[in-house]
C-alpha cells in the first residue's frame, strides 16, 4: 500500500492507493483433476438422488398404504443423509490416497449400501406380498 498527495479543487487531500496481489489458490489435493476421487464423489450424488428419489416414493403411497411406508422413507432419508455427510471425507481420503499412490477401498461404505438395498429389498417385497 502507497499514499499519493491529490490535488482536487483546491486543496489537498491524501489518496491511499492499493495494489492488488494475486490470490494464491490452497495447493490441489493431488496433481489430477478428474481422477477417481471426482468419479466416486459423482457416484455417491447418484446415490443419494436415488435414495432421495426412493424416499419421495414411499411418501407416496402413505395415503393408500398407511404409515408402514414411512419406515422405508425414513430409511432412505438416513441413508442419504449419512452419504451427504461423509462426502468431504470420503474425498479427502480417496485424494491422500492417490498422492500417496496407495487407495484403499472403502469397503464398509460397500457393505452399509448393500446392507440398505437387501433391507429396503426385503420391506417392498413383505408390502407387496402382505398387503
Amino acid at each position: 500500500m502507497r499514499t499519493e498527495a491529490a490535488v482536487g479543487r483546491g486543496q489537498r487531500r491524501a489518496r491511499i492507493r492499493y495494489t492488488l496481489r494475486p490470490r494464491t489458490s490452497p495447493p490441489p489435493l493431488h496433481e489430477d483433476p478428474g481422477l477417481q476421487p471426482e468419479r466416486t464423489v459423482m457416484s455417491w450424488g447418484r446415490t443419494l438422488l436415488a435414495l432421495f428419489v426412493a424416499s419421495m416414493m414411499f411418501l407416496r403411497w402413505y395415503p393408500t398404504e398407511g404409515p408402514i411406508t414411512l419406515v422405508p422413507a425414513l430409511l432412505c432419508a438416513v441413508a442419504g443423509m449419512a452419504i451427504h455427510l461423509t462426502q468431504r471425507r470420503r474425498y479427502a481420503l480417496q485424494s491422500h490416497g492417490i498422492r500417496q499412490e496407495r487407495v484403499r477401498a472403502d469397503v464398509w461404505a460397500v457393505l452399509w449400501m448393500l446392507s440398505l438395498v437387501v433391507v429396503l429389498s426385503a420391506l417392498g417385497i413383505s408390502a407387496v406380498w402382505w398387503l
